[in-house]
């Protein structure tokens, strides 16, 4: 349906002073502090991770060397979708219009509602993995369980869900270094950046910018600044829902993914019957995760 002079009555009267409500300030591109981007030429894309060996066992005099076998652990897909939109307004609305170009107006609102999409859907593995969003192992995004194939699991959430203080990230950053490959040999993984909703960016300050330690009489060091735990320091993601949940980025190759299969674009086109003016926006991508252990997270205790 066309937008038509009955939507723009004022519009077309004299005397209106202002216009507003389509240039509020939006967040910038927040999934880039999550996301690795990539470019695709395909539908989907799929990333195969693999097994290495187990440790070198001890060769005996005279024996035989052993033999171990390498093989695929999972496969991540990623599946791209296309995101759409547009508007048309009427040849008489933008005859009749006083005040200001009416297509410039609303290119500027559908640019915002495209990077608004863009932005839920950037969020949604962090918002819904904990309970419904898997990676390519077949168990939730943050889980306790992520199996290898030696028998053993990988955890990359606490034990007993947590709120962000001092305690908890320091335990995050312990249980990160923990980690093993698929055949059980540890990996030097470390972590990047904190990523929080905004009801956490105070308590994120105090844990990684103050000199001492918060909430305690001591005189002792913030031992989680000095030791450059978290070397990108934190960003605010305004797209998760969960005011409690925080999440960890780590330095784990080929973590979280963003393909980009066509990048935004826009066009117009004049209908000869009706004389209106049509614009649309569209782009092709996903969001999704090849090793979950690019990726620590915490729903929260409450």
């Amino acid at each position: 349906m066309a937008i038509s002079r009955a939507q723009l009555l004022k519009e077309l009267l004299p005397g209106l002073n202002a216009l507003f409500g389509l240039e509020y300030k939006r967040y910038a591109e927040e999934h880039k502090e999550i996301y690795e981007t990539e470019t695709s030429e395909r539908s989907f894309e799929e990333e195969v991770k693999l097994s290495g060996f187990q440790a070198a066992p001890v060769k005996n005099e005279g024996a035989a060397i052993a033999y171990d076998n390498g093989q695929e652990a999972w496969t991540a897909r990623y599946t791209h979708e296309t995101i759409a939109y547009g508007f048309s307004i009427t040849e008489e609305a933008m005859e009749d219009n006083l005040y200001d170009s009416l297509s410039a107006r609303y290119t500027k609102a559908l640019a915002r509602s495209m990077a608004y999409t863009k932005q839920v859907k950037a969020a949604y593995p962090l918002n819904n993995g904990f309970t419904s969003y898997n990676s390519g192992d077949g168990v939730t995004l943050f889980s306790t369980a992520h199996p290898l194939v030696s028998g053993g699991y990988n955890s990359n959430r606490p034990a007993t869900a947590s709120d962000l203080n001092e305690t908890s990230l320091e335990a995050a950053v312990i249980q990160i270094a923990a980690w093993t490959d698929e055949r059980g040999l540890l990996i030097a993984a470390r972590p990047r950046k904190l990523i929080i909703p905004p009801a956490n960016m105070f308590v994120a300050t105090r844990l990684l910018e103050t000199e001492l330690r918060t909430g305690t009489a001591d005189n002792d060091n913030n031992a989680i600044k000095s030791n450059g735990s978290i070397p990108e320091g934190y960003t605010v993601n305004h797209f998760l829902t969960d005011p409690n949940a925080w999440f960890l980025t780590t330095d784990v190759p080929n973590g979280m993914k963003h393909f980009v299969r066509s990048p935004l674009a826009t066009s117009m086109d004049g209908d000869f019957d009706t004389g209106n003016a049509r614009y649309k926006a569209r782009e092709r991508y996903s969001f999704g995760v090849s090793d979950p252990l690019g990726i620590f997270g915490s729903p929260g205790s409450t």
